[in-house]
């Protein structure tokens, strides 16, 4: 199989670009991945398992698993890029004491505690000190994508962790040096030497915050009159690489300068035009980081070594179990948060690869030990999906308890509600007081139980899942009304009811203006946004405070929901941009353009 393959490539190659590498990646991802995602295994272990299967130590379709890992880091790069967008600089700032507090204890008491494995299996102190601290430091690319997945990113839980990933990033630069230091003659290296190495990184940092805070915007305003998409995607590609490329010339790692240039743009009124601009390379440079991390499994050294593999990656993954757990409780994280933390960080991660390569090079370890050490790396890595699964099976979430409740199950009333917060609960009064039957669901186990108290049956079920939707009786109802409080969700359940039941009338609770464009493009039949009403009411009443006549009230009322209506037709076709000439504020139009453009108002 490999030779005819390996005979395809030459023939295709000499007629031009060889495309069978590339078919075979893309065909392998798209087999495995959704089929691991039916079995309930995760995207992460589809990706690990199709590069195993078609690497060197399985079918050995491809035979450098190193070449295809250098560039499918580019995945990563953008995938920093694209949190930096979410993570305005206040939020940072807001960030700091997790990620110099937690991070700082956990990355510092993980080496103290993991440098002691390799001692105990009789390496050298040095040797052992690149081997624990390699491990400590968490493979950013799975753990993103797994609070991607669980929709973590966005929670108090999910920043902690990033602020930890963000901390490991930073230690990567003193511990390469540090590794240069213990390096057979390392003494030798001048603190001059090292100064300079420093001021070099703090220069190419200060150079990054400053293009980005006086060049970036002014360049895509720029572009954006051009009005060529290609040609602003192309620039948002420059901007990540760029980013990337000054830090590693820097001596720093790439996925920091990504994510600083992102942070640099998260204010920026190009912000969700660059997320969706570099989205789909971001997704599928992930994709090929992950199936060649499968194919790099060296089976041969893992066979050759089984038995000092298996201690090491036991003993390094639950000792640094035991230290993430124990500062999650140590600065004040529930039992759950903390058990959920050291499932997804215990592997290492794709720095190690860099700090071991750089011990080799230097003398610290030898060639197989470094050979040694990577497949200790990865074998963890393809552990992490597993044990993640295990964890959810195993571990049932606190707040997830439901005796006592009435499971959504054959529900048959006229309206399904979906959702019964505060905004649901409004809704409901003048269905109920026209005597319409309405099936009420929610995830909110407290909300479920406080509800009975005021009159109200809801029932538990979770409206993302297509089967719950079937059980709460979405195929029978004459309206569904989504009324949940989370936008992702919420975005969701319209897609899933409009793509399997898409007759039946939606009408959905929108967060904002963008939002709300979302849900027509997923087909909700009617759409508010949940301040829009109560906001022009107020107005409506500050206008009579201000003691304006009547029809005058009146036609201002109905001009600005006529402009709000236009504007939004103009948002559905291009961006909330497009429309500011609609808005009524203090700046003339035509003056608009030469200022910083602030988050659209709602």
């Amino acid at each position: 199989m490999a030779a005819e393959t390996a005979h395809q490539a030459a023939e295709a190659a000499a007629h031009g670009f060889d495309l069978v590498p590339i078919v075979i990646l893309l065909g392998a991802a798209v087999i495995s991945v959704p089929l691991f995602k039916r079995l309930g295994l995760g995207s992460v272990l589809g990706y690990l398992a199709a590069g195993l299967a078609i690497g060197p130590f399985g079918a050995g379709l491809f035979s450098d698993a190193q070449t295809i890992l250098h560039v499918a880091e580019l995945g990563v790069v953008m995938f920093l890029f694209v949190i930096g967008l979410e993570m305005q600089p206040s939020r940072l700032w807001a960030m700091r004491g997790e990620i110099f507090g937690l991070g700082l204890v956990q990355v510092g008491l993980a080496i103290a505690l993991l440098v002691w494995v390799g001692i105990a299996l009789g390496y050298p102190a040095a040797a052992s000190f690149v081997a624990g601290t390699g491990f400590v430091l968490t493979s950013t690319a799975i753990v993103m994508q797994m609070l991607e997945e669980r929709r973590a990113l966005g929670m108090p839980k999910g920043r902690r962790i990033i602020a930890i990933l963000l901390l490991e990033d930073l230690a990567i630069v003193p511990l390469l040096a540090l590794t240069a230091f213990l390096a057979p003659g390392g003494e030798a290296v001048s603190t001059t030497d090292r100064l300079v190495a420093v001021a070099i990184g703090l220069a190419a940092i200060a150079g990054l915050i400053l293009a980005g805070r006086y060049l970036l915007d002014p360049m895509f305003r720029l572009l954006g009159r051009a009005k060529a998409r290609e040609v602003m995607t192309a620039a948002a590609l420059l901007v990540v690489l760029g980013a990337a490329l000054a830090m590693q010339l820097a001596g720093l790692s790439m996925a920091m300068g990504a994510f600083l240039a992102g942070v640099l743009l998260s204010e920026s009124s190009f912000r969700h035009q660059l997320e969706a601009d570099v989205e789909p390379f971001r997704g599928i440079l992930l994709g090929l980081f992950f199936l060649g991390v499968g194919m790099a499994l060296d089976l041969d050294i893992v066979a050759a070594n089984a038995g000092l593999i298996a201690v090491s990656v036991a003993a390094y993954i639950l000792l640094k179990m035991a230290v993430i757990y124990g500062t999650a409780r140590l600065f004040k994280s529930s039992h759950a948060e903390g058990i959920e933390r050291a499932v997804l960080m215990a592997q290492g991660g794709e720095f190690a690869f860099v700090l071991y390569a750089a011990a080799a090079g230097v003398g610290i370890i030898d060639a197989t030990s470094n050979a040694i050490l990577t497949a200790i790396i990865i074998v963890s890595m393809v552990l992490t999906p597993v044990m993640v699964i295990l964890h959810d099976r195993l571990m049932p979430r606190e707040s997830d308890s439901t005796d006592g409740l009435d499971v959504a199950d054959d529900l048959s009333a006229h309206v399904l509600m979906i959702g019964f917060g505060r905004f649901g609960q409004i809704v409901s009064q003048p269905l109920f007081a026209n005597g319409c039957s309405i099936s009420l669901i929610d995830t909110d186990t407290v909300a479920i139980r406080e509800s009975k108290g005021f009159g109200f049956k809801v029932y538990y079920g979770d409206g993302t899942r297509l089967d719950i939707l079937h059980a709460a009786g979405a195929h029978k109802a004459r309206l569904v009304i989504v009324a949940t409080d989370d936008r992702e969700a919420t975005l969701k359940i319209v897609e899933l009811l409009k793509g399997e039941f898409a007759h039946t009338p939606v009408l959905a609770r929108a967060f904002d203006r963008e939002h709300a464009a979302e849900l027509i493009r997923a087909g909700a039949d009617f759409q508010i946004r949940e301040t829009f009403e109560s906001a022009l009411t107020m107005a409506e009443e500050a206008l009579r405070v201000l003691e304006v006549d009547a029809t005058a009230i009146a036609d201002i009322m109905a001009e600005t929901r006529r402009r709000d209506e236009e504007r939004f037709a103009i948002e559905l076709v291009e961006d909330v941009y497009a429309s500011r000439h609609l808005i009524q504020g203090h700046v003339p139009v035509e003056e608009r353009d030469r200022f910083v453009v602030r988050p659209d108002p709602k």
